[in-house]
């Protein structure tokens, strides 16, 4: 795994400077007026293409160590190809819209559902147990439910990673630590093939990161927000399916960050009488750049804008903290995990009512 890593690592990051130098131009312009815009400048929206680089390069290197003698004992075979087929339909069409700018939502929701029935078919992806008797007495009387959930959690998961993707290091550090905290899982179970491809997305977001934050030199863009949600989406599922011991709700708990914060969105949107697919800038990783981080008054308004965009990012990943570290100790363990999920609604909803109505204590602003 560590060479696969380093793999990944380098190709991605190396993509990610040639990208920044060479190819900065070729991507459509971000609109000023675009509320989810928070930076000063062109910045190219293209790290999808340098962490589908270090993927790829990474899962081709392992199907080669496997038919090679398989030194690691990953048992990476050929199956990994039947992965960049059902990463790529999402993948590309995200890339297509950072650098065109003109595919809507409805065909890059169209998109991860290709992907989602790739992943059905190609990889024979169901969900046969929720951890709860009476719906996993339903899902085997009525096993197309279980296919529903897979297209549901793939074309959806993309779309949720693309909603946190709001500021330097934001989205990229959130899936680092999901992967690596699924890998452990996997390793825990013995699950080493399905632990390497998540260490190879690790290490090429990792490769990414190094030009994201805090710098903000190069964005994920939708395809980098497709491609983590969609191999997530694939491994949690793969390693429900794949593993009794693993509760279902591991990996609910595990990205219970992007999947409320999806949610929460379009309840308040549809309140409101809004479409759920149009954008605005009341997420809660946004209030807390508006309402929580101190301003900062020197230096010109490149440097005061990326200031407070990078000192946003680590409020959420304490916040996302605290559903990762219970997943990862109770991932055998339903009830607990599912009370876990409820709690973190009602922290949720709390913390986005205190800061709308400006109650945040002062020594939480920095």
């Amino acid at each position: 795994m560590i060479w696969l890593s380093l793999v990944g690592f380098l190709v991605a990051g190396l993509s990610a400077a040639y990208i920044i130098r060479w190819m900065g131009g070729r991507a459509a312009m971000y609109g000023e007026t675009m509320p989810q815009r928070f930076h000063v400048g062109e910045v190219p929206r293209l790290g999808g293409m340098a962490l589908l680089a270090g993927v790829v390069a990474s899962w081709l290197l392992g199907i080669w160590q496997t038919h090679a003698g398989d030194p690691g004992s990953l048992r990476m075979g050929f199956w990994v190809f039947w992965w960049i087929v059902v990463l790529l339909p999402a993948a590309l069409g995200g890339i297509a819209e950072d650098m065109t700018q003109r595919l809507t939502v409805r065909y890059r929701l169209l998109l991860t559902l290709v992907s989602g029935g790739l992943a059905a078919w190609l990889l024979e992806l169901n969900v046969t147990r929720l951890g709860l008797p009476w719906l996993d007495t339903l899902l085997g009387q009525v096993p197309w439910l279980g296919v529903g959930i897979v297209l549901l959690a793939i074309a959806g998961l993309p779309h949720a990673f693309n909603i946190i993707d709001g500021y330097n290091g934001l989205a990229g550090m959130v899936a680092l630590i999901v992967c690596l905290a699924l890998a452990h899982v996997c390793l825990q179970v013995g699950d080493r093939a399905l632990g390497a491809l998540l260490v190879c997305l690790a290490a090429a977001t990792g490769g990414f990161l190094v030009w994201n934050y805090p710098r903000g030199m190069l964005f994920a863009g939708d395809g980098g927000a497709y491609i983590w949600g969609v191999v997530i989406a694939v491994a949690s599922l793969s390693l429900v399916q794949r593993n009794v011991d693993v509760s279902p709700w591991f990996p609910v708990l595990l990205l219970i960050y992007p999947i409320w914060e999806t949610m929460f969105s379009i309840y308040r949107k549809l309140a409101r009488g809004d479409s759920p697919g149009m954008a605005d800038a009341l997420h809660f990783h946004q209030l807390i750049y508006r309402r929580l981080v101190r301003g900062v008054f020197h230096d010109d308004e490149a440097r005061r804008m990326l200031k407070r965009n990078n000192r946003t990012s680590p409020y959420l990943w304490a916040f996302f903290m605290l559903t990762v570290v219970p997943a990862v100790l109770f991932w055998r363990n339903t009830l607990v995990l599912m009370a876990f999920c409820g709690l973190f609604g009602v922290t949720y909803v709390t913390a986005y009512i205190g800061i709308v109505r400006f109650k945040v204590p002062d020594w939480m602003r920095f």
